[in-house]
């Protein structure tokens, strides 16, 4: 137990010699989950950019460019025509593109079927997709108007237009997330990967310490006591950063969260664990602090597309669900959606831990690894 104490005051005499290491477990995270937050703050794109291609020029027409510019979420632009718009959308200057046909007025009067030619960038997956719903459902709402008028021409009782125009009306609602924030939606598995990365680095700056410019251990304790104390120190400092993240999302900002925020803590804290084990498992065999850096920045840097959120697990390539599997933030995220959507209790939280099990492959490979680490003879001085 004394020996463990000194290894963690060696510990945390170097971190206070290491400015960005300090920078790292202290503003560092603060700042960047601060900022990240600020960039989805608005809760809902608004006013996203629309070219309106009109070579109808009718009063119909020009009802329906009303009725998109009374959406919030759209912003309609008038282009002379469709290249121009083309270009404009190429350039991101506009997210999507609407054409009005010529004579379609005259096509809807006279019970033809114009097409109206609605275009949108797939490339801004959540803008595409929100473009075109929102879209759809202004024209639709502006033509059954339309519609509407035309079968009171032709004699149908007011009483039985809106039954013909619509005989079976649906109604969506919510179950989470209701008001489509994109802060409730996206911030939190977005902060969690960065969480991630972060602990990932901070980790490996410290194991990068204990080595020699060759690749072997410092002399001195056993390697796995000096881990010891490394996971003793890191741990509590990144479960605060984890609680701060969830303070602000579930207490400050008030996002609706039906479970419990300390099971989302002992979640957070087996995460740290397989994260610890992964960050272990390229040092071993790296033994280089540069390439485990890169190696580790280049293995979690693109967590968040693992997770689920923005396309489903189910159909994603298999090896890409390999993948997945490997990484410690898609474990925690399934716990983190059930306990906050579902209000899960901790049965099936415990249930879903031990879908960390792959981790504990990891352990007899390290015992291995650190045996020949142990026995390579440092042939220069330390470079921490």
């Amino acid at each position: 137990m004394t020996g463990l104490i000194a290894l963690i005051k060696r510990e945390l005499h170097a971190l206070w010699r290491s400015p960005w290491q300090l920078a790292l477990v202290s503003y560092i995270p603060i700042l960047s989950i601060l900022c990240l937050w600020w960039l989805f703050s608005a809760g809902l794109p608004r006013q996203l950019p629309v070219a309106i291609v009109d070579h109808d020029n009718s009063q119909l027409s020009r009802m329906l460019g009303r009725k998109l510019q009374a959406n919030p979420v759209i912003s309609p632009q008038s282009f002379v025509d469709l290249s121009s718009a083309v270009t404009a959308m190429k350039q991101a200057e506009v997210y999507g593109i609407i054409v009005f046909p010529y004579e379609l007025k005259r096509d809807l009067v006279t019970g033809h079927s114009p097409t109206i030619d609605i275009r949108y960038n797939s490339q801004f997956l959540l803008v595409g997709k929100l473009l075109s719903s929102q879209i759809q459902m202004t024209l639709g709402a502006g033509l059954l108007e339309v519609a509407g008028g035309k079968l009171l021409l032709q004699g149908v009782p007011e009483s039985k237009v809106s039954v013909n125009l619509s005989p079976v009306k649906s109604q969506t609602t919510a179950l989470f997330n209701r008001n489509n924030n994109y802060v409730g939606f996206l911030v939190p598995p977005v902060l969690v990967a960065l969480w991630q990365l972060l602990a990932m680095l901070i980790f490996s700056n410290s194991l990068s310490r204990e080595l020699t410019c060759e690749g072997g251990l410092v002399p001195g304790t056993g390697v796995w006591s000096r881990v010891l104390a490394k996971v003793v120190l890191f741990t509590p400092i990144l479960l605060m950063h984890g609680g701060f993240i969830l303070a602000l999302l579930y207490l400050y900002l008030g996002l609706p969260a039906a479970g419990s925020l300390a099971l989302l803590m002992l979640a957070q804290f087996v995460m740290l664990l397989a994260v610890w084990l992964l960050v272990l498992l390229v040092f071993f065999i790296m033994r280089d602090s540069a390439r485990i850096v890169s190696f580790g920045t280049a293995m979690f840097a693109p967590a968040f597309a693992f997770m689920g959120i923005t396309f489903p697990v189910h159909e994603m390539p298999l090896v890409a669900q390999w993948w997945r599997l490997i990484m410690p933030s898609s474990h925690y995220v399934d716990s983190h959606v059930s306990i906050i959507s579902y209000g899960a209790p901790w049965q099936t939280i415990a249930l879903q831990l031990t879908s960390y099990w792959v981790f504990l492959l990891i352990i007899p490979v390290l015992v291995l690894l650190s045996r020949r680490l142990e026995r390579a003879s440092p042939s220069c001085e330390n470079i921490a």
